[in-house]
């Protein structure tokens, strides 16, 4: 009888799951666009890429996406799952259940690359860029003890004020994104 219920659930938890990875991917790619409109760390790690640069997480082989474009001047664009030229840096996945795992803030992302649960397609140094930007987005967003969890070490110089309004910025901008990507 449990193997019986558990082939049954086992296709609604994966189908949660992409659901959950298509989301937090949309709500990365909007926080993306907006940490770098207010966050100067955000933006002078930005600055180091290429005008134009498009950058990639997804889960392989062609599952969710999101895509940002430096813009210059450190700043992001969200692309959605489309990218309007190729790829510069794509971080991949390699299962849905990996991407669950970092998104879900159960794994770092660090430990995700260390347990060889992602790849990397293009220039080393700018992945390591991209990810100071990720954990530094992630930081704001998190509950501290929650960022702590997910990043590979927490800003000892982010204190609480500066947390609260950041992330407000960071939230009412994401909320606004959605709304003008609903009225569109």
């Amino acid at each position: 009888m449990t193997d019986m219920l558990a082939k049954r659930i086992q296709p609604m938890v994966f189908q949660a799951r992409r659901l959950y990875v298509e989301l937090m991917f949309q709500v990365m790619g909007r926080a993306l666009q907006a940490v770098s409109e207010v966050d100067e760390k955000v933006q002078n790690e930005a600055r180091a890429l290429p005008d134009g640069f498009l950058f990639e997480m997804m889960v392989m082989p062609d599952g969710s996406k999101l895509i940002v474009e430096h813009t210059g001047q450190g700043r992001f664009r969200y692309h959605g799952d489309k990218a309007p030229r190729p790829i510069d840096l794509s971080i991949q996945f390699k299962h849905i259940a990996h991407a669950f795992l970092v998104l879900s803030f159960q794994e770092k992302t660090s430990v995700a690359f260390a347990n060889d649960r992602m790849l990397v397609d293009g220039d080393i140094s700018y992945a390591v860029r991209m990810t100071r930007v990720l954990n530094r987005l992630e930081s704001f967003i998190l509950p501290k003890m929650v960022a702590e969890r997910a990043v590979k070490e927490y800003p000892a110089d982010l204190h609480l004020p500066e947390k609260l309004i950041s992330a407000a910025r960071i939230y009412l901008k994401v909320a606004t994104n959605f709304v003008e990507t609903v009225r569109a």
